[in-house]
């Protein structure tokens, strides 16, 4: 029996590792132990550990952290002390079960300090979604390709990621381009209907509809309120027209406190929904309406807005620099902190048939499905190169 260890620290992390979990779930070879902290037991953030329980995925161990509570995200050491922290913690979890593989996603600090656990106890380690560009002020990129030099196997999601991957000096056997985990949801249409996004904001889709995430971008922090400020004066003229906004809580990264105090300024506003975490179901099925002849668009700085709008032809009014550098479609429309851009480009997203038939066309660049079947079978099978050893790099 194979046995791997699977972390997740964040909620949009598991919504990308879900599909994975639960084709590795369906192996006769294979035995999981899915490993969670972070915002998934916060509940400021939503507490999306109710998403992995709703999914019926058994949770090995869940790792509490001392300064995870909301008080503590708006420190600069936050981050160094929770990575401290969950390389301590994941350390023992690793220890008692002595995996065959640690499997890791993406480019979260809680992530890497799995990933520096579990490569520090030489650990194979399996990194999904490594080798994506993004130069737009996170440390993101640092941290992701981090993660990558320090991992044995890469899954990427697009070809151009893998290519990245190889001129970083992985050898080429490392490395396999199974597309973007989410798209077997998506091809499968295991979203939300409209009538179960109606029930569950409780509102008739009678007219466009906005879908609006802003994280934090810590090497702007001292920018934020300036630039938020400019973003909250776009959403209230918004809220004079008929169009319903859904507004989602950042991510927990520094700045996510102060962006959350903003936001909580416009529940008085009643076509303004603000919620948590929406959660991929609501999420995709929401972006589906825009198939149907129903006007919806995605703002904000959130990759899943660069990576998952295109197949639903759905137009991304893109905010500030955070997915600079990122692959996208033509569906993705960039625009500064300035009222006027945001303010103006949503309505040409909407009304505009001439601007509209631009991201009409848009094409899917992030795989087609069964990404999570395609690790089983390569885990299930893999065999390594003649006189390669899988922990010992070597860097061209």
């Amino acid at each position: 029996m194979i046995k791997i260890c699977i972390f997740s620290g964040n909620r949009a992390e598991y919504g990308l590792l879900s599909p994975i979990i639960k084709s590795l779930n369906n192996s006769k070879k294979i035995k999981t132990y899915l490993i969670v902290s972070g915002s998934h037991l916060d509940d400021k953030f939503g507490k999306t550990i109710n998403e992995i329980n709703k999914d019926k995925i058994k949770i090995f161990k869940k790792i509490k952290l001392k300064n995870s509570n909301l008080k503590h995200k708006d420190s600069l050491d936050y981050t160094p002390k929770n990575i401290s922290e969950i390389i301590s913690k994941y350390s023992l979890c690793l220890k008692k079960i002595r995996p065959d593989y640690n499997l890791v996603y993406a480019d979260r600090f809680e992530t890497f300090g799995a990933t520096i656990a579990s490569t520090q106890m030489n650990i194979p380690t399996i990194h999904v979604e490594g080798g994506d560009k993004t130069e737009g002020g996170t440390l993101d990129d640092s941290v992701r390709h981090a993660m990558t030099k320090l991992s044995h196997i890469h899954i990427t999601t697009n070809q151009n990621a893998k290519e990245r991957i190889i001129n970083l000096g992985e050898e080429k056997w490392r490395v396999k381009n199974f597309g973007y985990s989410v798209m077997d949801y998506v091809l499968q249409k295991n979203y939300a209907t409209k009538i179960q996004i109606e029930k569950k904001f409780n509102f008739k889709i009678n007219c466009p509809i906005i879908l609006f995430t802003q994280h934090p971008v810590p090497l702007e922090s001292e920018k934020l309120n300036f630039n938020f400020n400019k973003i909250i004066k776009a959403i209230k003229r918004l809220t004079k027209l008929n169009i319903k906004i859904i507004i989602t809580y950042p991510n927990s990264d520094y700045g996510g406190k102060e962006i959350i105090k903003k936001l909580n300024t416009l529940k008085k506003f009643k076509n303004i929904h603000i919620i948590r975490s929406l959660g991929r179901y609501f999420y995709h099925g929401i972006l589906a309406l825009n198939k149907h002849n129903r006007k919806v668009v995605c703002v904000g700085n959130s990759s899943s807005g660069i990576k998952e709008t295109a197949i639903f032809k759905c137009p991304v009014v893109n905010i500030g620099p955070r997915q600079n550098g990122r692959f996208r479609s033509t569906n993705v429309f960039d625009v500064d902190y300035s009222t006027h851009q945001i303010y103006d480009t949503i309505i040409k997203c909407i009304y505009n048939k001439k601007f509209r038939k631009k991201f009409t066309k848009s094409k899917n660049l992030y795989g087609g499905g069964m990404t999570g079947l395609k690790i089983k079978k390569f885990l299930e099978n893999f065999k390594l190169p003649k006189n390669k050893i899988l922990i010992k790099k070597i860097t061209y």
